[in-house]
């Protein structure tokens, strides 16, 4: 499979095709029909331990973000200092965490449309701004650097160019 946007739109074809009962997750039936409908020379016992490593959560199913992190590619040296930089920016108190009281003064919520609007507090367009990054499993408002990795290994799989992301990251950040 190949890497970036056209490895990800083949996996999210090959990810439609296998959910027959198109309830967005994969079931084990599901995974291992697919496996062979795929041409996947595994066994039975080996599509299931590929289906519990991949169902990260223990739900029983495997869902589209599950596959997509477990497949995607590490993110190169180069990439991660660049993110571990956004991250200590955003980190203003040196905890490891990203919180509303980190983004005061670094984020400027009075040009979100909700706060301009009156829909949204300062407050609430700061946790907005974390749910971005924050785990989908413990959404606390609170940004780890584990989450805020994970994020980014995500976007920098979908980008071929190291130079491309470098430049992202440098405008979105002001690095």
């Amino acid at each position: 499979m190949s890497r970036g946007v056209h490895g990800i739109k083949s996996l999210g074809r090959m990810f439609k095709i296998m959910d027959d009962d198109g309830d967005k997750k994969l079931s084990l039936y599901e995974f291992k029909k697919g496996m062979r409908d795929f041409g996947c020379d595994v066994t039975s016992d080996e599509a299931a331990e590929m289906f519990n490593a991949f169902d990260v959560d223990g739900s029983g199913s495997v869902s589209f973000d599950e596959l997509l992190t477990a497949l995607r590619p590490p993110m190169r040296k180069c990439r991660r200092d660049l993110v571990q930089r956004a991250f200590q920016k955003l980190d203003r108190t040196q905890t490891g965490e990203v919180t509303i009281e980190d983004l005061k003064g670094v984020y400027d919520p009075t040009h979100h449309p909700k706060y301009q609007n009156g829909s949204f507090t300062e407050d609430q367009v700061f946790l907005e701004f974390l749910k971005t990054f924050d785990s989908p499993n413990d959404p606390d408002g609170i940004v780890e650097w584990e989450e805020f990795y994970n994020y980014y290994t995500g976007v920098s799989a979908s980008i071929d160019s190291d130079a491309y992301f470098d430049v992202m990251m440098r405008q979105a950040w002001k690095l």
